[in-house]
């Protein structure tokens, strides 16, 4: 299986993991649902959860046992979204080429429905925590572990998305540059890659590795979209192309040009992708993701 296949593999099995979750019954809040479900199910690179599966898959093959976690990333990853959206902070349009939530529904479900999907987030990994109480204490201290891991990263992800909205319209040094990128989109994707290891079961120094990994792509990830937000196809991206600009953002961009940001997009991909180096064969979809995530056009 090649790379762009492997991708829509995991993208499919995601999608049907995702479904298990949706609130379909007749109830009061039943647009509040069908809200969280429009975010939820509207498409995407499923990005984060993939980063989930395929970093436990180095280790080891049982990928239902890392599955709630995956899930609980998606939903965590589209409540950012729903709330980044808001007129409050982007006032956004579109998303993934369809109407934000806030403009589909109103901006009230909107804010609940985020928060639903956050809540919904801790509901699905508390389930697992509790199956795991009952069958194996060993497993349930590691998978503490990683629920702590999940909680931290998203305080750091909305401590990010607040610096980046608070400093709009100024000048910031280097350092609070990539302090808004290491927490506003780096502690998520660092989050994935450290669930999926140490869920797998990674010693340290291999712990250590995919760490530092994550760190380059989640930045690559970041400087990639200031990039997009300059100069990508409005049509592709699925929303408006130079908001960033319009909102007077600090980007990548902003503080360096666009010639020099995709320079340093090019060498830290290349420094993620050397990160692999040990794991031999097992690591070419992780290197894959890294060039994918230099190269997207959306």
């Amino acid at each position: 299986m090649d790379f762009k296949e492997e991708l829509k593999h995991y993208q499919k099995k995601i999608n049907k993991e995702l479904e298990k979750y949706l609130r379909t019954n007749n109830c009061l809040e039943g647009t509040l649902n069908e809200s969280m479900e429009y975010s939820l199910m509207a498409g995407g690179k499923r990005l984060r959860p993939i980063l989930v599966i395929s970093t436990y898959s180095l280790f080891k093959n049982d990928l239902e046992e890392c599955f709630p976690y995956a899930v609980a990333i998606e939903m965590v990853h589209n409540f950012s979204l729903i709330h980044d959206d808001l007129p409050g902070i982007d006032n956004d349009d579109f998303r993934h080429g369809k109407l934000t939530n806030h403009k589909k529904f109103n901006e009230a479900t909107a804010i609940l429905a985020g928060d639903g999907l956050l809540n919904n987030a801790y509901i699905v990994i508390s389930n697992d925590l509790r199956k795991m109480s009952k069958i194996n204490s060993k497993e349930l201290e590691k998978k503490l572990k990683v629920f702590n891991e999940f909680t931290l990263a998203v305080d750091r992800m909305i401590a990010g998305e607040y610096v980046d909205t608070e400093y709009e319209g100024r000048e910031i040094s280097t350092e609070d540059l990539q302090y808004i990128h290491e927490n506003k989109t780096g502690a998520l994707l660092k989050l994935c890659v450290r669930m999926g290891a140490i869920l797998g079961d990674a010693n340290d120094e291999e712990l250590e590795h995919l760490t530092s990994y994550a760190e380059k792509i989640g930045l690559a990830f970041q400087i990639k979209d200031d990039i997009l937000s300059e100069e990508g196809d409005e049509k592709v991206l699925g929303k408006p192309v130079g908001n960033d600009k319009k909102l007077e953002k600090c980007t990548y961009v902003s503080k360096y040009g666009l010639e020099k940001s995709k320079e340093i997009l090019e060498n830290i991909t290349k420094e993620a992708i050397e990160k692999l180096e040990s794991f031999g064969d097992k690591a070419d979809f992780l290197r894959g993701l890294a060039l994918y995530i230099e190269s997207r056009n959306k």
